[in-house]
């Protein structure tokens, strides 16, 4: 099976439709999948559900896609430095669903393992358990959380193989790889595709199997979401 793709648009061609749910993997802007977000913006699909940590910053990452009002809901956690993010849900333009990170989480990572629901002490006793089962455990209260699954999941890796044997970076692990075994397809962009043989078995942190499609990115900014230095003695 040809799993290799010249770019992102034929990465993610045959594969988009309006009202999908999309999970995108990242921590900030750190490890997110630059090239696939741009070409999503591109395609022009809409109405999308995003399972995302957080939704990039007004010009860049996902919130490239939230000026041109093709998301219609976010699943996320973090989402403080958008301010078109901010604007939107406020107007009732934008669905919103908060999560605290470590459910958001866990609840990817349920939904990739095959696991329909679990029960954590966080949220209880907060707006966050408002409608949900609650359950007691050993003399403590916990709220039931649902897995979460997408359509599709795109994500970024440092190095991957011609099988999709993918291998992320520092930062750039957090959500790519629970969001890779998450989706019913997987297309991952790489800064480097190597030949089979060449990662090490003990190296991999998503196993090809997860993952359907896989291109090397044309470019990567990386840009900082908030730098701080120390000042000069």
């Amino acid at each position: 099976m040809q799993k290799v793709y010249p770019r992102a648009s034929s990465a993610l061609e045959g594969l988009l439709f309006d009202g999908m749910t999309i999970m995108a993997g990242g921590f900030g802007l750190c490890g997110i999948p630059e090239n696939l977000i741009l070409a999503l913006r591109d395609s022009g699909v809409k109405d999308i559900t995003v399972i995302s940590n957080n939704c990039g910053v007004d010009d860049f990452g996902l919130g490239l896609m939230l000026q041109t009002r093709q998301i219609k809901k976010m699943v996320s956690s973090y989402v403080g430095e958008n301010s078109e993010f901010e604007r939107q849900f406020l107007s009732g333009e934008l669905e919103v669903e908060f999560n605290p990170q470590g459910t958001l989480a866990e609840r990817i990572r349920a939904g990739g393992g095959g696991i329909p629901a679990f029960y954590t002490k966080t949220g209880y006793g907060t707006l966050v358990a408002e409608g949900k089962e609650t359950r007691e455990f050993g003399g403590e209260m916990y709220v039931m959380e649902t897995a979460l699954h997408a359509d599709l999941s795109i994500v970024k890796a440092w190095k991957g193989d011609r099988s999709g044997n993918l291998l992320y970076r520092e930062t750039a692990r957090n959500f790519n790889p629970m969001m890779a075994t998450a989706g019913a397809i997987c297309v991952a962009e790489v800064e480097e595709i190597v030949e089979l043989g060449e990662l090490s078995p003990e190296q991999i942190h998503t196993p090809g199997v997860f993952v359907q499609r896989i291109l090397q990115g044309a470019t990567y900014e990386k840009r900082i979401e908030r730098r701080t230095t120390r000042p000069k003695a």
